[in-house]
């Protein structure tokens, strides 16, 4: 079983319709747990209705801090987290056991393959209320793509022991955005080197995002959009580009574990590109809050 951790922010329907297809096309009888920000469109009372775990805040508390929020309410060992507006496709979850139970160890990032809006395209509507379930379900396995390298995209699973290592998500990157690879890199610091997409594993996106809230003004508590990647670089002292290119080696055909990055000229190039910004950017937001 897995613990399907979903964030929301006053968007039931699509939560319902995420709920439902999980309900409808899991192979195992999986943990729902959600964590709901402010609900005030009835969230609140249909998770009670439906006996389903939850986690709550009165706020916007975005994905990061409510995704750990939830998380800590866990029983199974793994954590899956999830959008609120994704379509979960037959045996995503049985695709994702299989290959956990490949390996003789807990240290590994699977993920799925978002359709539509994501890695593959397969045009079934733009929304719940003109979505061609049929046509998505009679059409989602002849989509031509292969497991892929170095994924950073939700629908992403971890062992919760490997989870509580690296803390969960990092809450600076609220409302969520860069919150992904920096999980990544905190993972690959811990010594994952198992990144992989799962072709065979998909869900309809949706692409309705509900927990983000756009600010102007860059700082170090809220994002949108590239300001995530301000503080990734900021942190990390690489951009998340370069960690995507020369540590995870994504979207590349699935070839096995990862190795270290190959220190060559490129490399120490798009390094220095990478503190030269950084430089530029603690600059700038020194002149902004003075």
């Amino acid at each position: 079983m897995i613990s399907i951790i979903i964030p929301t922010l006053n968007n039931l329907k699509y939560l319902q319709f995420c709920i439902k297809s999980i309900k409808k096309n899991s192979t195992f009888d999986n943990e729902i747990i959600v964590h709901v920000n402010k609900g005030e469109d009835g969230t609140l009372e249909f998770l009670k209705k439906e006996n389903l775990k939850f986690t709550f805040t009165s706020y916007n508390a975005g994905i990061c801090e409510g995704v750990n929020k939830a998380s800590s309410k866990a029983t199974t060992e793994y954590i899956l987290y999830a959008h609120d507006d994704f379509y979960f496709a037959p045996e995503w979850d049985k695709i994702m056991l299989d290959e956990i139970n490949k390996l003789t160890h807990n240290f590994f990032y699977f993920s799925g393959t978002m359709v539509q809006n994501g890695q593959v395209s397969l045009n079934c509507g733009n929304n719940i209320h003109n979505f061609d379930e049929d046509k998505f379900l009679e059409n989602y396995k002849k989509i031509k793509f292969f497991d892929f390298q170095g994924s950073t995209w939700a629908p992403h699973i971890i062992h919760k022991e490997i989870w509580r290592k690296v803390g969960g998500f990092s809450e600076e990157f609220f409302p969520g955005t860069g919150s992904d690879p920096d999980l990544n890199k905190k993972l690959w610091d811990a010594g994952v080197r198992i990144f992989k997409g799962l072709q065979h594993c998909k869900v309809y996106h949706f692409g309705s995002i509900v927990t983000r809230q756009k600010e102007k003004k860059f700082n170090t508590q809220t994002e949108s959009g590239s300001r995530g990647s301000k503080i990734f670089l900021i942190k990390w002292g690489i951009s998340i580009k370069f960690f995507r290119k020369h540590f995870l080696k994504s979207d590349i055909p699935y070839c096995g574990p990862l190795k270290e990055p190959i220190k060559n000229y490129n490399f120490f190039f798009d390094l220095f590109l990478c503190k030269l910004y950084k430089l530029y950017l603690m600059i700038s937001f020194k002149y902004e809050n003075r």
